[in-house]
């Protein structure tokens, strides 16, 4: 198997520059929420650059250049992404590669989503699948950069080590990223500086000049929590002119919501008077909980005879006016230099109250209370090729069509030849799997095999069928079960299933990504809930099944947090969010049991498993 070359990025922390006279490729990116740092296109890129050469300080409206990022504007000040329909505020980052690598030559390698549309890899990723193609590498593994996957340059497709599931890729030829030279001092903001360029007055250029000076003034209140003291209000509006002298702005007050924050403006506080401190923990995302209420909020004053209340109240879901548009209204407000604070939202209920031991019971119907696997005990068992055969019978004249493996015809040699020498399976030859029908080369299927658990299993890559029982990669742990006396919403005439998943830290083994590795175990242990009715007992076997066969499970990177070489769901999901439904994975979901008796399904674990 063929390593990825070695990568060419040069990655600089915040802002970054490149050494004086040293020639740099740009690539402008934005922190996605799974904090991957996702390359904007070439020519947004370069759109970007020209910007920031006549004022670094600007703002850069990327709907000028990107019909589909229309809603999006660059702040260069703050270095964030905001989306001005729902408020949205992502991180932002110049980043520096090799003129002689991917961005620098216009390469880019995507692959082929759900949607049967194309998705560019990230920026690291791209340059070591280019560094790997032009070494003419037949395949790549990916798992060295947190990503459980194989590159298979033959048939142009991206392979899931752990569910086998293939898409396609391509590599195409784009515009270049522009090239840069010279040095600038590292900053966390641009130097200040003037602008020279003539603002433009049309609609769109004028609401990003508000919404410039209320991320500035958003920063500023973060500012204002860490360094307490007078801060300048801003300038953008004059607050004297939108009420008459003398009088004080109306008073405004916005409930909080489930989904994001409300808005409470302190009655009492005027245009020309001191701002109650609002702080928010991260800046990647306005509508996130966590925001704390300044001081001076109980405080009242007159409002003057004349002067109407904005209509923006009542957000908790019984009035008219809708989220997104109260955080605008907010934003914009904070931008003409009225006190604005962010309300905190109702936090999740993930946890039941307090169960004394006496009050636990075994769950009806299900043996025992506890489940453990230990380390992975190697069988046995018959060689890959006896296990391909085992499952497919020979196809004397294939028919003219793809192999859906290495994407050669049925007709001719597979793509694994001269890749792998097993004794007594020829390239030509073709089977076909005994319940689904569809028909491969041999040696595809063997690679196939060997790139996977190699569990004595196989699954077909296209209908997903499974020939054998499944087993997966999940490391040692204990899994709990039992009965407490509470109901989950949406169940109130039922108790609740509570389950416990607890794996400690320890050293990957043969069949995980970097055998050898310490993998971390964030989280645990981890509690899950089920309703206590005939469907979610029915679930909990299912899920006792899938724990023994290792499918609960597996190590890869964490999608919430970025983390490779650690502990995280392996496509069964669950629900951990006991008494409301805030995040998603909680109560009421009126469809989730049978949601997840399809993912058991998909692995492999049915009723009729039940029966055996």
């Amino acid at each position: 198997m063929a390593r990825q070359g070695s990568g060419a990025m040069l990655v600089s922390g915040g802002l970054g520059f490149p050494p004086q006279n040293v020639a740099r490729v740009v690539v402008w990116e934005w922190l996605n929420e799974h904090g991957r740092w996702r390359p904007y296109s070439a020519a947004v890129c370069h759109h970007i650059e020209n910007v920031l050469k006549e004022d670094a300080r600007g703002s850069v409206v990327l709907g000028q250049v990107d019909v589909q990022l229309a809603p999006y504007v660059i702040d260069l000040q703050s270095m964030h992404q905001f989306r001005q329909d729902t408020g949205t505020m992502r991180p932002v980052r110049r980043n520096f590669y090799d003129p002689s690598s991917a961005p620098g030559k216009g390469i880019v390698w995507e692959w082929e989503n759900d949607n049967n549309s194309w998705t560019p890899y990230d920026m690291d990723i791209c340059i070591t699948i280019q560094n790997a193609y032009e070494k003419q590498h037949p395949w790549l593994d990916l798992s060295s950069l947190g990503f459980c996957y194989l590159i298979y340059f033959s048939s142009m497709s991206q392979m899931n080590r752990q569910t086998q599931r293939k898409r396609r890729l391509r590599r195409r030829m784009d515009l270049a990223y522009p090239l840069t030279m010279g040095s600038i001092p590292k900053s966390q903001s641009w130097p200040v500086g003037a602008s020279t360029g003539t603002p433009c007055s049309c609609p769109q250029c004028l609401l990003v000049n508000s919404t410039r000076a209320a991320s500035n003034a958003i920063l500023a209140s973060q500012r204002r929590k860490l360094y307490p003291g007078a801060v300048r209000q801003s300038s953008t509006f004059a607050g004297a002119a939108l009420w008459p002298a003398g009088t004080a702005a109306p008073p405004v007050v916005a409930g909080g919501t489930a989904k994001g924050e409300g808005l409470r403006v302190a009655a009492g506080f005027g245009p020309g008077q001191g701002v109650p401190s609002a702080a928010l923990p991260g800046l990647n995302n306005l509508n996130r909980p966590g925001t704390q209420r300044g001081a001076g909020l109980g405080a009242r004053a007159a409002v003057p005879p004349g002067v109407p209340a904005l209509p923006v109240k009542n957000l908790n879901g019984t009035g008219p006016v809708h989220p997104a548009l109260a955080g605008m209204t907010g934003i914009l407000m904070c931008a003409a230099g009225l006190p604005v604070c962010l309300t905190r939202a109702p936090k999740p209920i993930l946890h039941p109250p307090p169960v004394s031991k006496s009050d636990i019971k075994p769950v009806p119907g299900v043996n025992g209370i506890c489940r453990k696997t230990k380390k992975k005990q190697l069988k046995k068992s018959k060689t890959p090729e006896d296990v391909v055969r085992r499952y497919i019978q020979k196809v004397k004249n294939p028919p003219d069509e793809d192999c859906t493996i290495c994407m050669e015809r049925l007709v001719t040699s597979s793509g694994y030849e001269g890749v792998l020498s097993p004794r007594g399976i020829k390239p030509e030859l073709v089977g076909k799997l005994g319940k689904c029908g569809h028909m491969y080369h041999l040696l595809c299927l063997l690679a196939m095999y060997n790139n996977g658990n190699k569990d004595g299993s196989l699954q077909c890559p296209t209908c997903k069928a499974i020939y054998g029982e499944k087993t997966g990669t999940q490391p040692p742990g204990k899994m709990e079960f039992h009965l407490i006396p509470h109901s989950l919403p949406g169940y109130t005439d039922s108790k609740t299933i509570r389950i416990v998943y607890d794996i400690p830290t320890g050293i990957q083994g043969p069949e995980h990504p970097n055998p050898g590795k310490k993998f971390t175990a964030r989280g645990f242990p981890r509690h899950c809930y089920l309703p206590d009715n005939e469907k979610g007992r029915k679930v909990l076997k299912l899920l006792i099944v899938a724990w023994d066969r290792r499918l609960i499970f597996t190590i890869g990177t964490s999608n919430t947090t970025g983390e490779s070489d650690t502990v995280v769901w392996n496509e069964i999901h669950h629900k951990t969010e006991f008494g409301s439904n805030l995040t998603g994975h909680g109560y009421p979901d009126p469809n989730y049991l049978d949601n997840v008796l399809a993912e058991l399904l998909a692995q492999g674990v049915s009723e009729a498993t039940l029966k055996d």
